[in-house]
């Protein structure tokens, strides 16, 4: 295989001539990396990204939605049971022959404590005179229309909140189509009987309101994906930062070149270095975020001490996983940590798309991914009152196990490596 030439390995430097770029180019050698990295993370980032939000109707499994019968009216004649009791079965019997939906049925109170928890992403209520209404449809008594209540839950985003809401449409309207054939039957008289073919009006209200400037319930999303970045970012500069300041890498600055001597420190005292100086960098950017979307953008927010702790918090947890993989993978570590903390994270968030809307594959990863666990932590603070319940306390302890992991994961690697002698490489100053 030819080579690069000796000389472009240091190019300008002594009085070797200079290499023109266009001779470069000839060499399969210097193509072969970047080409094979960039075309790899190009294809995964793609399939990572659109395979989990084409679809999600066709990838429902599973989601949760409250279905309440309040309705306290006598069954109809020849009935057994009022209307309410038999849309509520009849929905559930439906469900159970599906894993698209896991119907839950609660009285009143407990759906409205499950949907400020954020349990559920919508409920199908029954009022209490539903039955009544109906009955009075085929006399000339009714007064108004038999109505069935759609509950929406925007805290959980605006898509997991909307297909539920579809799905609770579908069935009421199926109900309503279901209890016409069974009017229809009764009438005399055409006209009516016409009336009676989709008897039941759908009604759409917020069931957990939030804040007008709550971007539709994605705010948390984006405010956990600032917390993930400046955990990522932050690592990262404060990475290659501190290796240019010991002299183990040069700094380039446009035609400004600067190389520092070398300061004798083992791979462990690095890291420790790397992470006390992430920790303490932390301190600053989330505050400044914090500044930026509620002080200055207006974003709407509760609960400001816990949220500046949590945030702070998931941001160290970040930046310590950076850290860690950097010392474990070195030149590599960046890409290793951007799919890690970035690529896997983002679709498998459940914070745009819920989860159960996504292929296995994303659920999966949902389990342990920090987005997932930190999004839900956010969510909580932001739109459910900060219940331990709604997705905080599981967020609290995924930062403890993910800032765990790091530490023994780093330290490990590092200690391995100092104990081996492989000595990182130090290059002098001239």
């Amino acid at each position: 295989m030819t080579s690069v030439p000796p000389n472009a390995q240091a190019p300008g430097t002594g009085t070797a001539p200079q290499v023109r770029a266009s001779a470069l180019l000839r060499h399969p050698r210097l193509w072969l990396v970047p080409t094979l990295l960039c075309a790899l993370v190009s294809l995964l980032l793609s399939l990572l990204y659109m395979g989990g939000i084409l679809s999600p109707n066709d990838h429902l499994d599973q989601l949760p939605i409250a279905l309440v019968d309040e309705d306290e009216g006598h069954p109809l004649p020849g009935q057994r049971e009022n209307l309410g009791k038999q849309i509520t079965d009849a929905v559930v019997s439906v469900g159970s022959t599906k894993t698209s939906v896991d119907w839950r049925l609660l009285d009143a109170a407990a759906a409205q404590d499950a949907l400020a928890s954020g349990k559920v992403f919508g409920a199908l209520v029954v009022p209490k005179e539903f039955t009544a209404s109906v009955a009075a449809l085929t006399t000339n008594r009714a007064t108004v229309r038999p109505t069935l209540t759609v509950l929406t839950n925007p805290g959980l985003g605006s898509l997991g909140s909307s297909l539920a809401a579809q799905i609770n449409q579908a069935a009421a309207h199926q109900a309503s189509l279901t209890i016409g054939r069974q009017l229809s039957a009764t009438a005399a008289v055409p006209t009516t009987r016409l009336l009676l073919t989709d008897p039941v009006a759908v009604t759409t209200r917020v069931g957990h309101p939030i804040g007008r400037h709550s971007g539709l319930g994605l705010t948390a999303f984006y405010y956990t994906l600032l917390l993930v970045l400046g955990g990522f970012i932050g690592g990262n500069l404060v990475n290659s930062g501190v290796d240019t300041a010991l002299g183990y890498a040069d700094s380039e600055l446009g035609p400004w070149h600067t190389r520092h001597p070398t300061v004798p420190i083992s791979r462990t005292q690095t890291l420790v270095l790397k992470m006390l100086m992430t920790a303490g960098i932390a301190l600053l950017t989330t505050t400044l975020v914090m500044v930026a979307t509620i002080g200055i953008l207006g974003m709407d927010a509760d609960h400001l001490p816990m949220l500046w702790l949590f945030s702070y918090c998931a941001t160290v947890a970040v930046g310590l996983g950076v850290q860690a993989i950097n010392a474990a993978f070195g030149g590599i570590g960046q890409l290793v940590s951007m799919f890690v903390f970035i690529a896997l994270a983002l679709p498998s968030s459940g914070a745009t798309v819920p989860l159960q809307a996504t292929p296995a594959f994303y659920r999966f990863l949902g389990i342990f991914e920090p987005m997932h666990q930190l999004s839900a932590g956010v969510r909580s603070i932001l739109y459910f009152d900060a219940q331990a319940d709604a997705g905080l306390a599981r967020g609290w302890i995924m930062i403890a196990v993910g800032t765990a992991a790091a530490l023994a994961f780093g330290f490990a690697m590092t200690h391995y490596y100092d104990r081996r002698g492989l000595r990182r490489l130090t290059p002098q100053p001239e």
